[in-house]
């Protein structure tokens, strides 16, 4: 598994990761994504995993507003550390002090079990409760030390 800055020879394929997991999503506007995704590599704002060339995990993030903005991993390839991987690398490109935040579904929403489980282990705390696409989120925090 190697874990790097995504280019954009990896676009196709991490298009391809998204539209397995897509549903995860609500609001998902695929052309507008595609296009966040080419800035964001642009700014060396995206991480991906890659196995056999093959984009099996990816992260965008926005070190203007200390935010996570985007992470998913390949059904196939869950529970192999990759969304860990691919967090921990993240936090390590901001410095001491800083917050960076996510927004994930709400406690008690079955969409996001695994996911608000994983930033809870990294060690992010709950923030405030939002509505985002009409959709009920919770911001969640980490504070590097």
């Amino acid at each position: 598994m190697v874990f790097e800055f995504a280019c954009r020879k990896d676009i196709d394929s991490w298009m391809e990761l998204l539209e397995l997991v897509k549903d995860n999503f609500p609001g998902l506007d695929k052309e507008a994504y595609k296009e966040g995704i080419q800035l964001s590599i642009i700014k060396k704002e995206a991480l991906v995993a890659k196995k056999n060339g093959l984009v099996v995990g990816a992260l965008a993030f926005s070190t203007e507003n200390n935010e996570l903005l985007f992470l998913a991993v390949h059904p196939e390839y869950r529970k192999m550390g990759i969304a860990q991987n691919l967090i921990k690398k993240m936090i390590s490109l901001f410095p001491r002090g800083a917050q960076i935040s996510v927004i994930t579904y709400r406690e008690g929403d079955p969409q996001g079990i695994a996911a608000r489980k994983l930033y809870l282990n990294l060690g992010f705390e709950c923030g405030e409760l939002l509505m985002i696409f009409e959709y009920p989120c919770q911001k969640m925090v980490y504070n590097i030390s």
